[in-house]
């Protein structure tokens, strides 16, 4: 840890080691599905990464075998008001400042499933390296939500705008060569090299000027930048407006009770019958 500051973290692991930095999402029980609680010791991590001069390079995975992350917790979704998304989204802010801010590669090492902010994640990554089983997608409309952080602000800019729109719209999951071959990760490889190999480009990087990695990186980011962080606020500001209603709660209720949701019916126009005078 940078000097003078001690973390306790529950939901997370974090070490640094010859210049390297390691964050883990470490719910694996849940596929590291991840809370406001998640977010904030991943802010708290990022940070604490980019204070301490003796770290390079900061590689992001998740536990276990099965998954990246797989998005938010269902359960907690259900519960938000208005008020507590607006935090929600604060706080997600936070940690894309520290990621986009930190002035020092961020290399996504993805284990599994990228699903939702699980994609999201690995988008705000400067590189993403990929296991062979790993999938991606996003979940917004099909559980009446959308991927306001981070996927509708660079998403397009990675895969391009069809595929973008596409990967939103439906909903639809893909494999890790289909995501190699579309520009979303740059690189493939079995699981049980995918931490090696993320390790040697994370070496590789260390030889490189820390103050040119720097420049370039905040360089590359200043034109999505000057969107990105408008795009989070009014983005997540409608989204949630959204929250509040009807047609909001059908997704997370569907999935909680395990069918269908039916968003049909919200195309329905609702007639509203005053009291006649």
């Amino acid at each position: 840890m940078a000097e003078g500051k001690t973390y306790h973290f529950t939901d997370i692991l974090y070490s640094k080691s010859g210049g390297i930095a390691t964050v883990t999402i470490n719910r694996p029980d849940t596929y590291n599905s991840v809370t406001q609680h998640s977010v904030e010791e991943l802010t708290a991590a990022f940070r604490d990464a980019a204070e301490d001069e003796e770290i390079g390079v900061i590689i992001f995975t998740g536990a276990g075998d099965k998954a990246f992350c797989s998005g938010g917790t269902m359960q907690a979704i259900s519960e938000r008001t208005s008020g507590v998304k607006r935090g929600h989204l604060r706080v997600l802010t936070g940690l894309a400042i520290q990621m986009r801010t930190c002035g020092k590669p961020v290399i996504g090492a993805v284990n599994g499933y990228a699903i939702g902010l699980g994609n999201e994640l690995h988008m705000i990554c400067d590189v993403s390296i990929a296991a062979d089983h790993a999938k991606f997608g996003q979940t917004g409309p099909k559980v009446s939500s959308v991927p306001v952080w981070a996927c509708t602000n660079l998403l397009h800019r990675t895969v391009g705008e069809k595929r973008a729109r596409e990967m939103l719209y439906f909903c639809r999951q893909y494999t890790a060569d289909q995501a190699l071959n579309m520009g979303l990760v740059n690189h493939v490889v079995p699981l049980a090299e995918l931490m090696p190999t993320a390790r040697a480009w994370a070496e590789e990087l260390l030889d490189k000027s820390p103050a040119s990695l720097r420049i370039a990186k905040l360089a590359f980011n200043l034109e999505s930048d000057q969107s990105m962080w408008g795009g989070m606020f009014a983005g997540g500001e409608l989204l949630a407006q959204h929250v509040d209603s009807e047609e909001f709660l059908e997704g997370p209720t569907a999935w909680l009770e395990k069918r269908k949701p039916n968003f049909r019916t919200y195309r329905r126009r609702k007639i509203r019958l005053g009291k006649k005078g």
